[in-house]
């Protein structure tokens, strides 16, 4: 038990080097990218076609099956970019450097599109597209600090100070997540509570519920895909003085 635990340690262990991660990522990211189109395609048909009108938001409804996976998903990597900086401070891994960076622009764009389709539905449900509803304005916090967190990326020349602040304000900010997620509960808020909810049952028909958990495979499938890709070029740029990179450049000689 204990060799096959060493075992699958020294698996994972191994993808800690800057060249295997780099030669994973590259084999991995059009898999899931791939995954991502196909369930995104499901999903759309679910929640567009299959799925019945909402009797009380009617044919408006529909963006949930986009806006609820990208607000998931501005959450989720929030805390796996709180994982990494854990890592960052705990063990000062390369790989984790790489993927704490490579995380925060998909964050980013997961949590302006959260935005951004709440406005658009919150139009004809509350009849303005923003108020300052404690979900909301969490949630606009969440994406000032993603964006807050790649500048500070750039700002700082040296590599290992630079991902040390960054993973310290990384840290600082998981602070934000629980408000976000327990705002409608601590406060009187326009924003509705949890759609699904792992205690209960769900609020809405499963077909629905289908739909939206196809497009929240779709949205992870695709994170991790361009995640992947953005580490792998990251890679390259940190390790570009190293033997296995100038390799990569060197023409293949001509049988």
């Amino acid at each position: 038990m204990n060799e096959s635990r060493s075992n699958g340690l020294q698996f994972v262990l191994q993808f800690a080097s800057p060249m295997r991660f780099h030669a994973l990522a590259l084999k991995l990211a059009p898999w899931f990218a791939l995954l991502a189109v196909v369930l995104a395609c499901a999903g759309l048909y679910v929640g567009l076609v299959v799925a019945p009108t909402d009797a009380q938001q009617g044919e408006v409804y529909r963006i949930i099956y986009i806006h609820l996976p990208a607000a998931w998903m501005s959450m989720f990597l929030y805390l796996i970019a709180g994982f990494y900086a854990v890592l960052i401070l705990v063990f000062r891994t390369r790989i984790s450097a790489i993927m704490l960076r490579a995380l925060l622009p998909t964050g980013a764009m997961f949590t302006a599109a959260a935005l951004i389709t709440g406005a658009i539905w919150g139009k004809p449900t509350w009849g303005t597209y923003w108020v300052w509803d404690a979900r909301l304005t969490s949630e606009l916090i969440l994406l000032f600090i993603y964006l807050g967190l790649i500048a500070l990326a750039d700002a700082i020349e040296d590599v290992n100070k630079s991902d040390r602040a960054l993973a310290l304000f990384t840290l600082a900010g998981v602070i934000n997540i629980p408000i976000i997620y327990f705002s409608v509960r601590w406060w009187n808020t326009l924003h509705q509570g949890a759609s699904i909810s792992m205690t209960a049952a769900p609020k809405m028909a499963s077909i629905m519920l289908t739909g939206i958990l196809l497009m929240s495979f779709a949205a992870w499938a695709y994170a991790i895909a361009v995640v992947l890709l953005r580490a792998a070029n990251l890679t390259l740029k940190r390790e570009a003085d190293a033997r296995w990179v100038a390799s990569l450049r060197e023409p293949v000689a001509e049988e």
